[in-house]
């Protein structure tokens, strides 16, 4: 079976200012990665289609999206310190946002195994209502929420180095959407401690690891194995969204996490292997340094293929990094 790979080049219109760590140079260095990786025919590539305005507004509020959408003729607007939009933004967030609602039709439909949204800008950090982090809409909540509509479990594991406070606060009351992050702790945005695990009916379904700055891979792992493993068998997703974020690349600019290309393959392979067939969608979040992003996007398409990869070059898997206390944490307390 395929792999699906929406991606199209008009995200690369999308363009905060120059030297901004969020550029369009990603989206190539992606594409070229998993190129390079020689998967061949197992890919079937495929442009998204705009996320329709009905489907953010069962994320969004109408004043967010209609703050976005104002601004979507303009050469450069600042949303907020780190955030921006050009003229190209608003069609690439709608796209982006759009990617995983067609992957959900694909993968009903049984054109493909898994997919893989190669979109930016990324939508982890825009909350219900505001843009933040360098996202505009969230692309892997406007896909979780458009599943649960249809009475579908989710849960999202967002791997990306900085907590996914977005998508966390879109869904933190509910009970049919389990929120896993790995992050790196304190980082932008400052949120996903310990102790935050939900409220009302979602208390236990939000499980943050905050980890140390130079956390390894085998702690990942043990995490995925002691922790993420049991929640995933008590709460029986039907789908599992991963938000793909490879900042936590030891290489990134922004970050000082420990990771590699190697730690990604063995990381994806895990959370691929816990979905049900044909029910797993990654989406590309973060990862600003783009060798090590074109490396770990390709790592990630070897596991929505069952395989493992790793190109060498020192990016063998790591271990031997602090927060085993994280996961210990969790052990103690249990995670659902």
């Amino acid at each position: 079976m395929s792999i699906l790979v929406i991606a199209d080049e008009r995200v690369a219109d999308h363009r905060p200012p120059e030297g901004h760590p969020e550029r369009p140079a990603r989206f190539a260095a992606a594409v070229e990665g998993i190129n390079a990786a020689g998967f061949g025919e197992a890919l079937t590539w495929r442009e998204p289609t705009p996320a329709p305005t009905e489907s953010l507004l069962r994320v969004h509020s109408a004043e967010h999206v209609d703050h976005i959408s104002a601004y979507a003729d303009q050469d450069h607007v600042r949303i907020d310190p780190d955030t921006h939009m050009s003229s190209g933004s608003f069609t690439a967030a709608r796209l982006a946002a759009g990617a995983g609602l067609d992957a959900v039709a694909a993968l009903k439909a049984g054109e493909a195994g898994s997919a893989f949204c190669l979109v930016r800008p990324p939508g982890h950090h825009a909350t219900p209502t505001a843009a933040m982090g360098f996202c505009l809409f969230n692309n892997v909540a406007v896909t979780a929420q458009a599943l649960t509509d249809g009475g579908d479990k989710v849960a999202i594991i967002d791997i990306d180095a900085h907590h996914g406070n977005g998508t966390q606060d879109a869904f933190y009351d509910r009970d049919d959407v389990l929120f896993v992050s790995f992050h790196e702790y304190p980082q932008y945005p400052g949120t996903g401690a310990l102790d935050e695990r939900g409220v009302g009916a979602g208390v236990g379904h939000t499980i943050n690891f905050p980890m140390p700055s130079g956390a390894t891979g085998d702690v990942y792992l043990r995490a995925i194995d002691q922790v993420l493993e049991p929640a995933l068998d008590a709460f029986d997703a039907d789908w599992i969204l991963i938000s793909a974020g490879f900042d936590g690349h030891r290489a990134d600019p922004l970050t000082n996490l420990g990771l590699t290309s190697g730690d990604y393959s063995a990381i994806c392979n895990r959370l691929v292997a816990a979905a049900k067939p044909g029910r797993c969608i990654a989406f590309l979040e973060g990862g600003y340094d783009l060798d090590a992003l074109g490396l770990s996007a390709a790592a990630c398409t070897a596991a929505l293929l069952g395989e493992a990869h790793s190109p060498g070059n020192g990016e063998t898997q790591t271990n031997g990094g602090p927060g085993n206390n994280v996961v210990d944490a969790h052990v103690g307390f249990g995670a659902m």
